[in-house]
């Protein structure tokens, strides 16, 4: 399997507001930008989305190295939360309904595509591909103001 490597952020405007996602996936010499943005979102929206972008663009099971800034999604996925709200019907442990199960479903079949290895990367810092993930989420949500 190759081995590609996943950058992704979200950012809103708002809490719910306008929201943009940036994903960038690097395969050798080869990188590829994305990002897109809802009219009315929310952060944790927005980050699940950049990861579920970033994974839909391969076009075979791969090796991820995935980068997030998101504790919500490291966390979710490597800690086996998502998993577990998923086999109690989107319930999570506290007995609340867990938020954002679309996204999440999507997110964990497509986790059973791929090999995900996740780390998680200091938001706002000295990384630039997570510094430019940020920048283009901030753009896709300022277009939408």
């Amino acid at each position: 399997m190759k081995t590609v490597t996943l950058y992704t952020d979200g950012a809103c405007s708002g809490n719910p507001g306008p929201g943009g996602w940036g994903a960038i996936l690097m395969f050798g010499g080869y990188k590829k930008e994305l990002s897109g943005g809802e009219a009315r979102t929310t952060n944790n929206r927005m980050e699940l989305t950049a990861v579920i972008k970033g994974l839909e663009a391969l076009k075979e099971p791969c090796v991820v190295e995935l980068w997030s800034d998101s504790k919500y999604v490291v966390d979710a996925l490597a800690k086996g939360w998502a998993e577990g709200w998923r086999a109690r019907g989107w319930i999570k442990s506290d007995k609340k309904p867990a938020l954002n199960p679309d996204l999440w479903e999507r997110l964990l079949d497509l986790c059973a595509e791929h090999r995900v290895n996740l780390h998680w990367v200091k938001g706002h810092g000295d990384n630039p591909y997570n510094n430019r993930c940020d920048e283009l989420a901030v753009g896709e949500w300022q277009k939408l103001k």
